[in-house]
């Protein structure tokens, strides 16, 4: 079974709301997920490497892997609307005994940097 989230920039941090219930810190997030920051730090660098590629689109992967902690997982392009994907990550840290999904959105700047965006 796959738990589901949806992760959302806000102001001064990111948030996530699961459904529509609590918004919790991101640092909290990773935490109840079984993810360490360094895992973080390798999604968000597999996150990079699938938007440097070229144009985003839909079901383009990227897999990753922490060597150090052992948690994997996948990154496919969910949707693209105009200058936004939604990333599509399904996580599986070291030790769980099921994958997790999260759902991110990020939106091409005029620089062409892919920020965190609601």
């Amino acid at each position: 079974m796959t738990t589901r989230y949806s992760l959302t920039a806000a102001v001064l941090g990111v948030a996530l709301f699961v459904g529509t219930a609590h918004a919790k810190p991101l640092s909290r997030i990773i935490a109840e997920m079984g993810l360490t920051p360094a895992d973080f730090e390798v999604v968000n660098a597999a996150s990079n490497t699938l938007l440097s590629n070229g144009t985003p689109s839909v079901g383009k992967e990227q897999s990753w892997v922490n060597e150090t902690t052992g948690s994997k997982g996948t990154i496919r392009v969910g949707n693209v609307q105009g200058n936004c994907v939604e990333l599509q990550h399904v996580i599986h840290p070291e030790g769980a005994d099921q994958t997790r999904e999260i759902r991110t959105r990020r939106c091409q700047d005029a620089s062409g940097n892919w920020m965190m965006a609601p």
